[in-house]
């Protein structure tokens, strides 16, 4: 299995999506809609099986959300050594501050974000326009 980079993903209410990318850019996170992810090759597609899956797996609780957004929620810089490709390599397991920063942040558009409380690797390769992720 090549690099991985964790992310939590997440179902985001269309007209919130603005407002959570920004709150968690200032504790150095990103967030990436994964229709327009860049590193993602058939956007559409992927963001309909993900959203699907994610709500299915709820069996009825998140019926809400079946129009809403998925999207990663990775870890910056901050929380990461970057090897000389771009590639992420942690210096070791990523730290509980991160995850707690991202619970909380998460926390603050509860009724607007759903999502479950782990992470997930999403498979990374440094390429010359992106050098930190992209998705086979």
């Amino acid at each position: 299995m090549g690099p991985r980079h964790l992310v939590a993903t997440v179902l985001v209410a269309p007209d919130v999506v603005q407002d959570l990318e920004l709150r968690v850019m200032t504790d150095d996170m990103w967030l990436w809609p994964v229709r327009s992810a860049p590193v993602v090759v058939d956007g559409a597609r992927m963001e309909f099986q993900l959203r699907r899956r994610l709500i299915e797996q709820r069996r009825g609780a998140w019926d809400d959300a079946s129009d809403w957004t998925p999207a990663w929620i990775g870890f910056g810089a901050a929380w990461h050594e970057f090897g000389p490709e771009g590639n992420a390599r942690p210096s070791g397991p990523l730290p509980w501050a991160a995850h707690q920063r991202l619970w909380s942040a998460l926390a603050e558009f509860e009724s607007s974000v759903r999502y479950r409380r782990r992470l997930n690797g999403i498979p990374t390769e440094p390429t010359a326009e992106w050098p930190g992720l992209n998705l086979r």
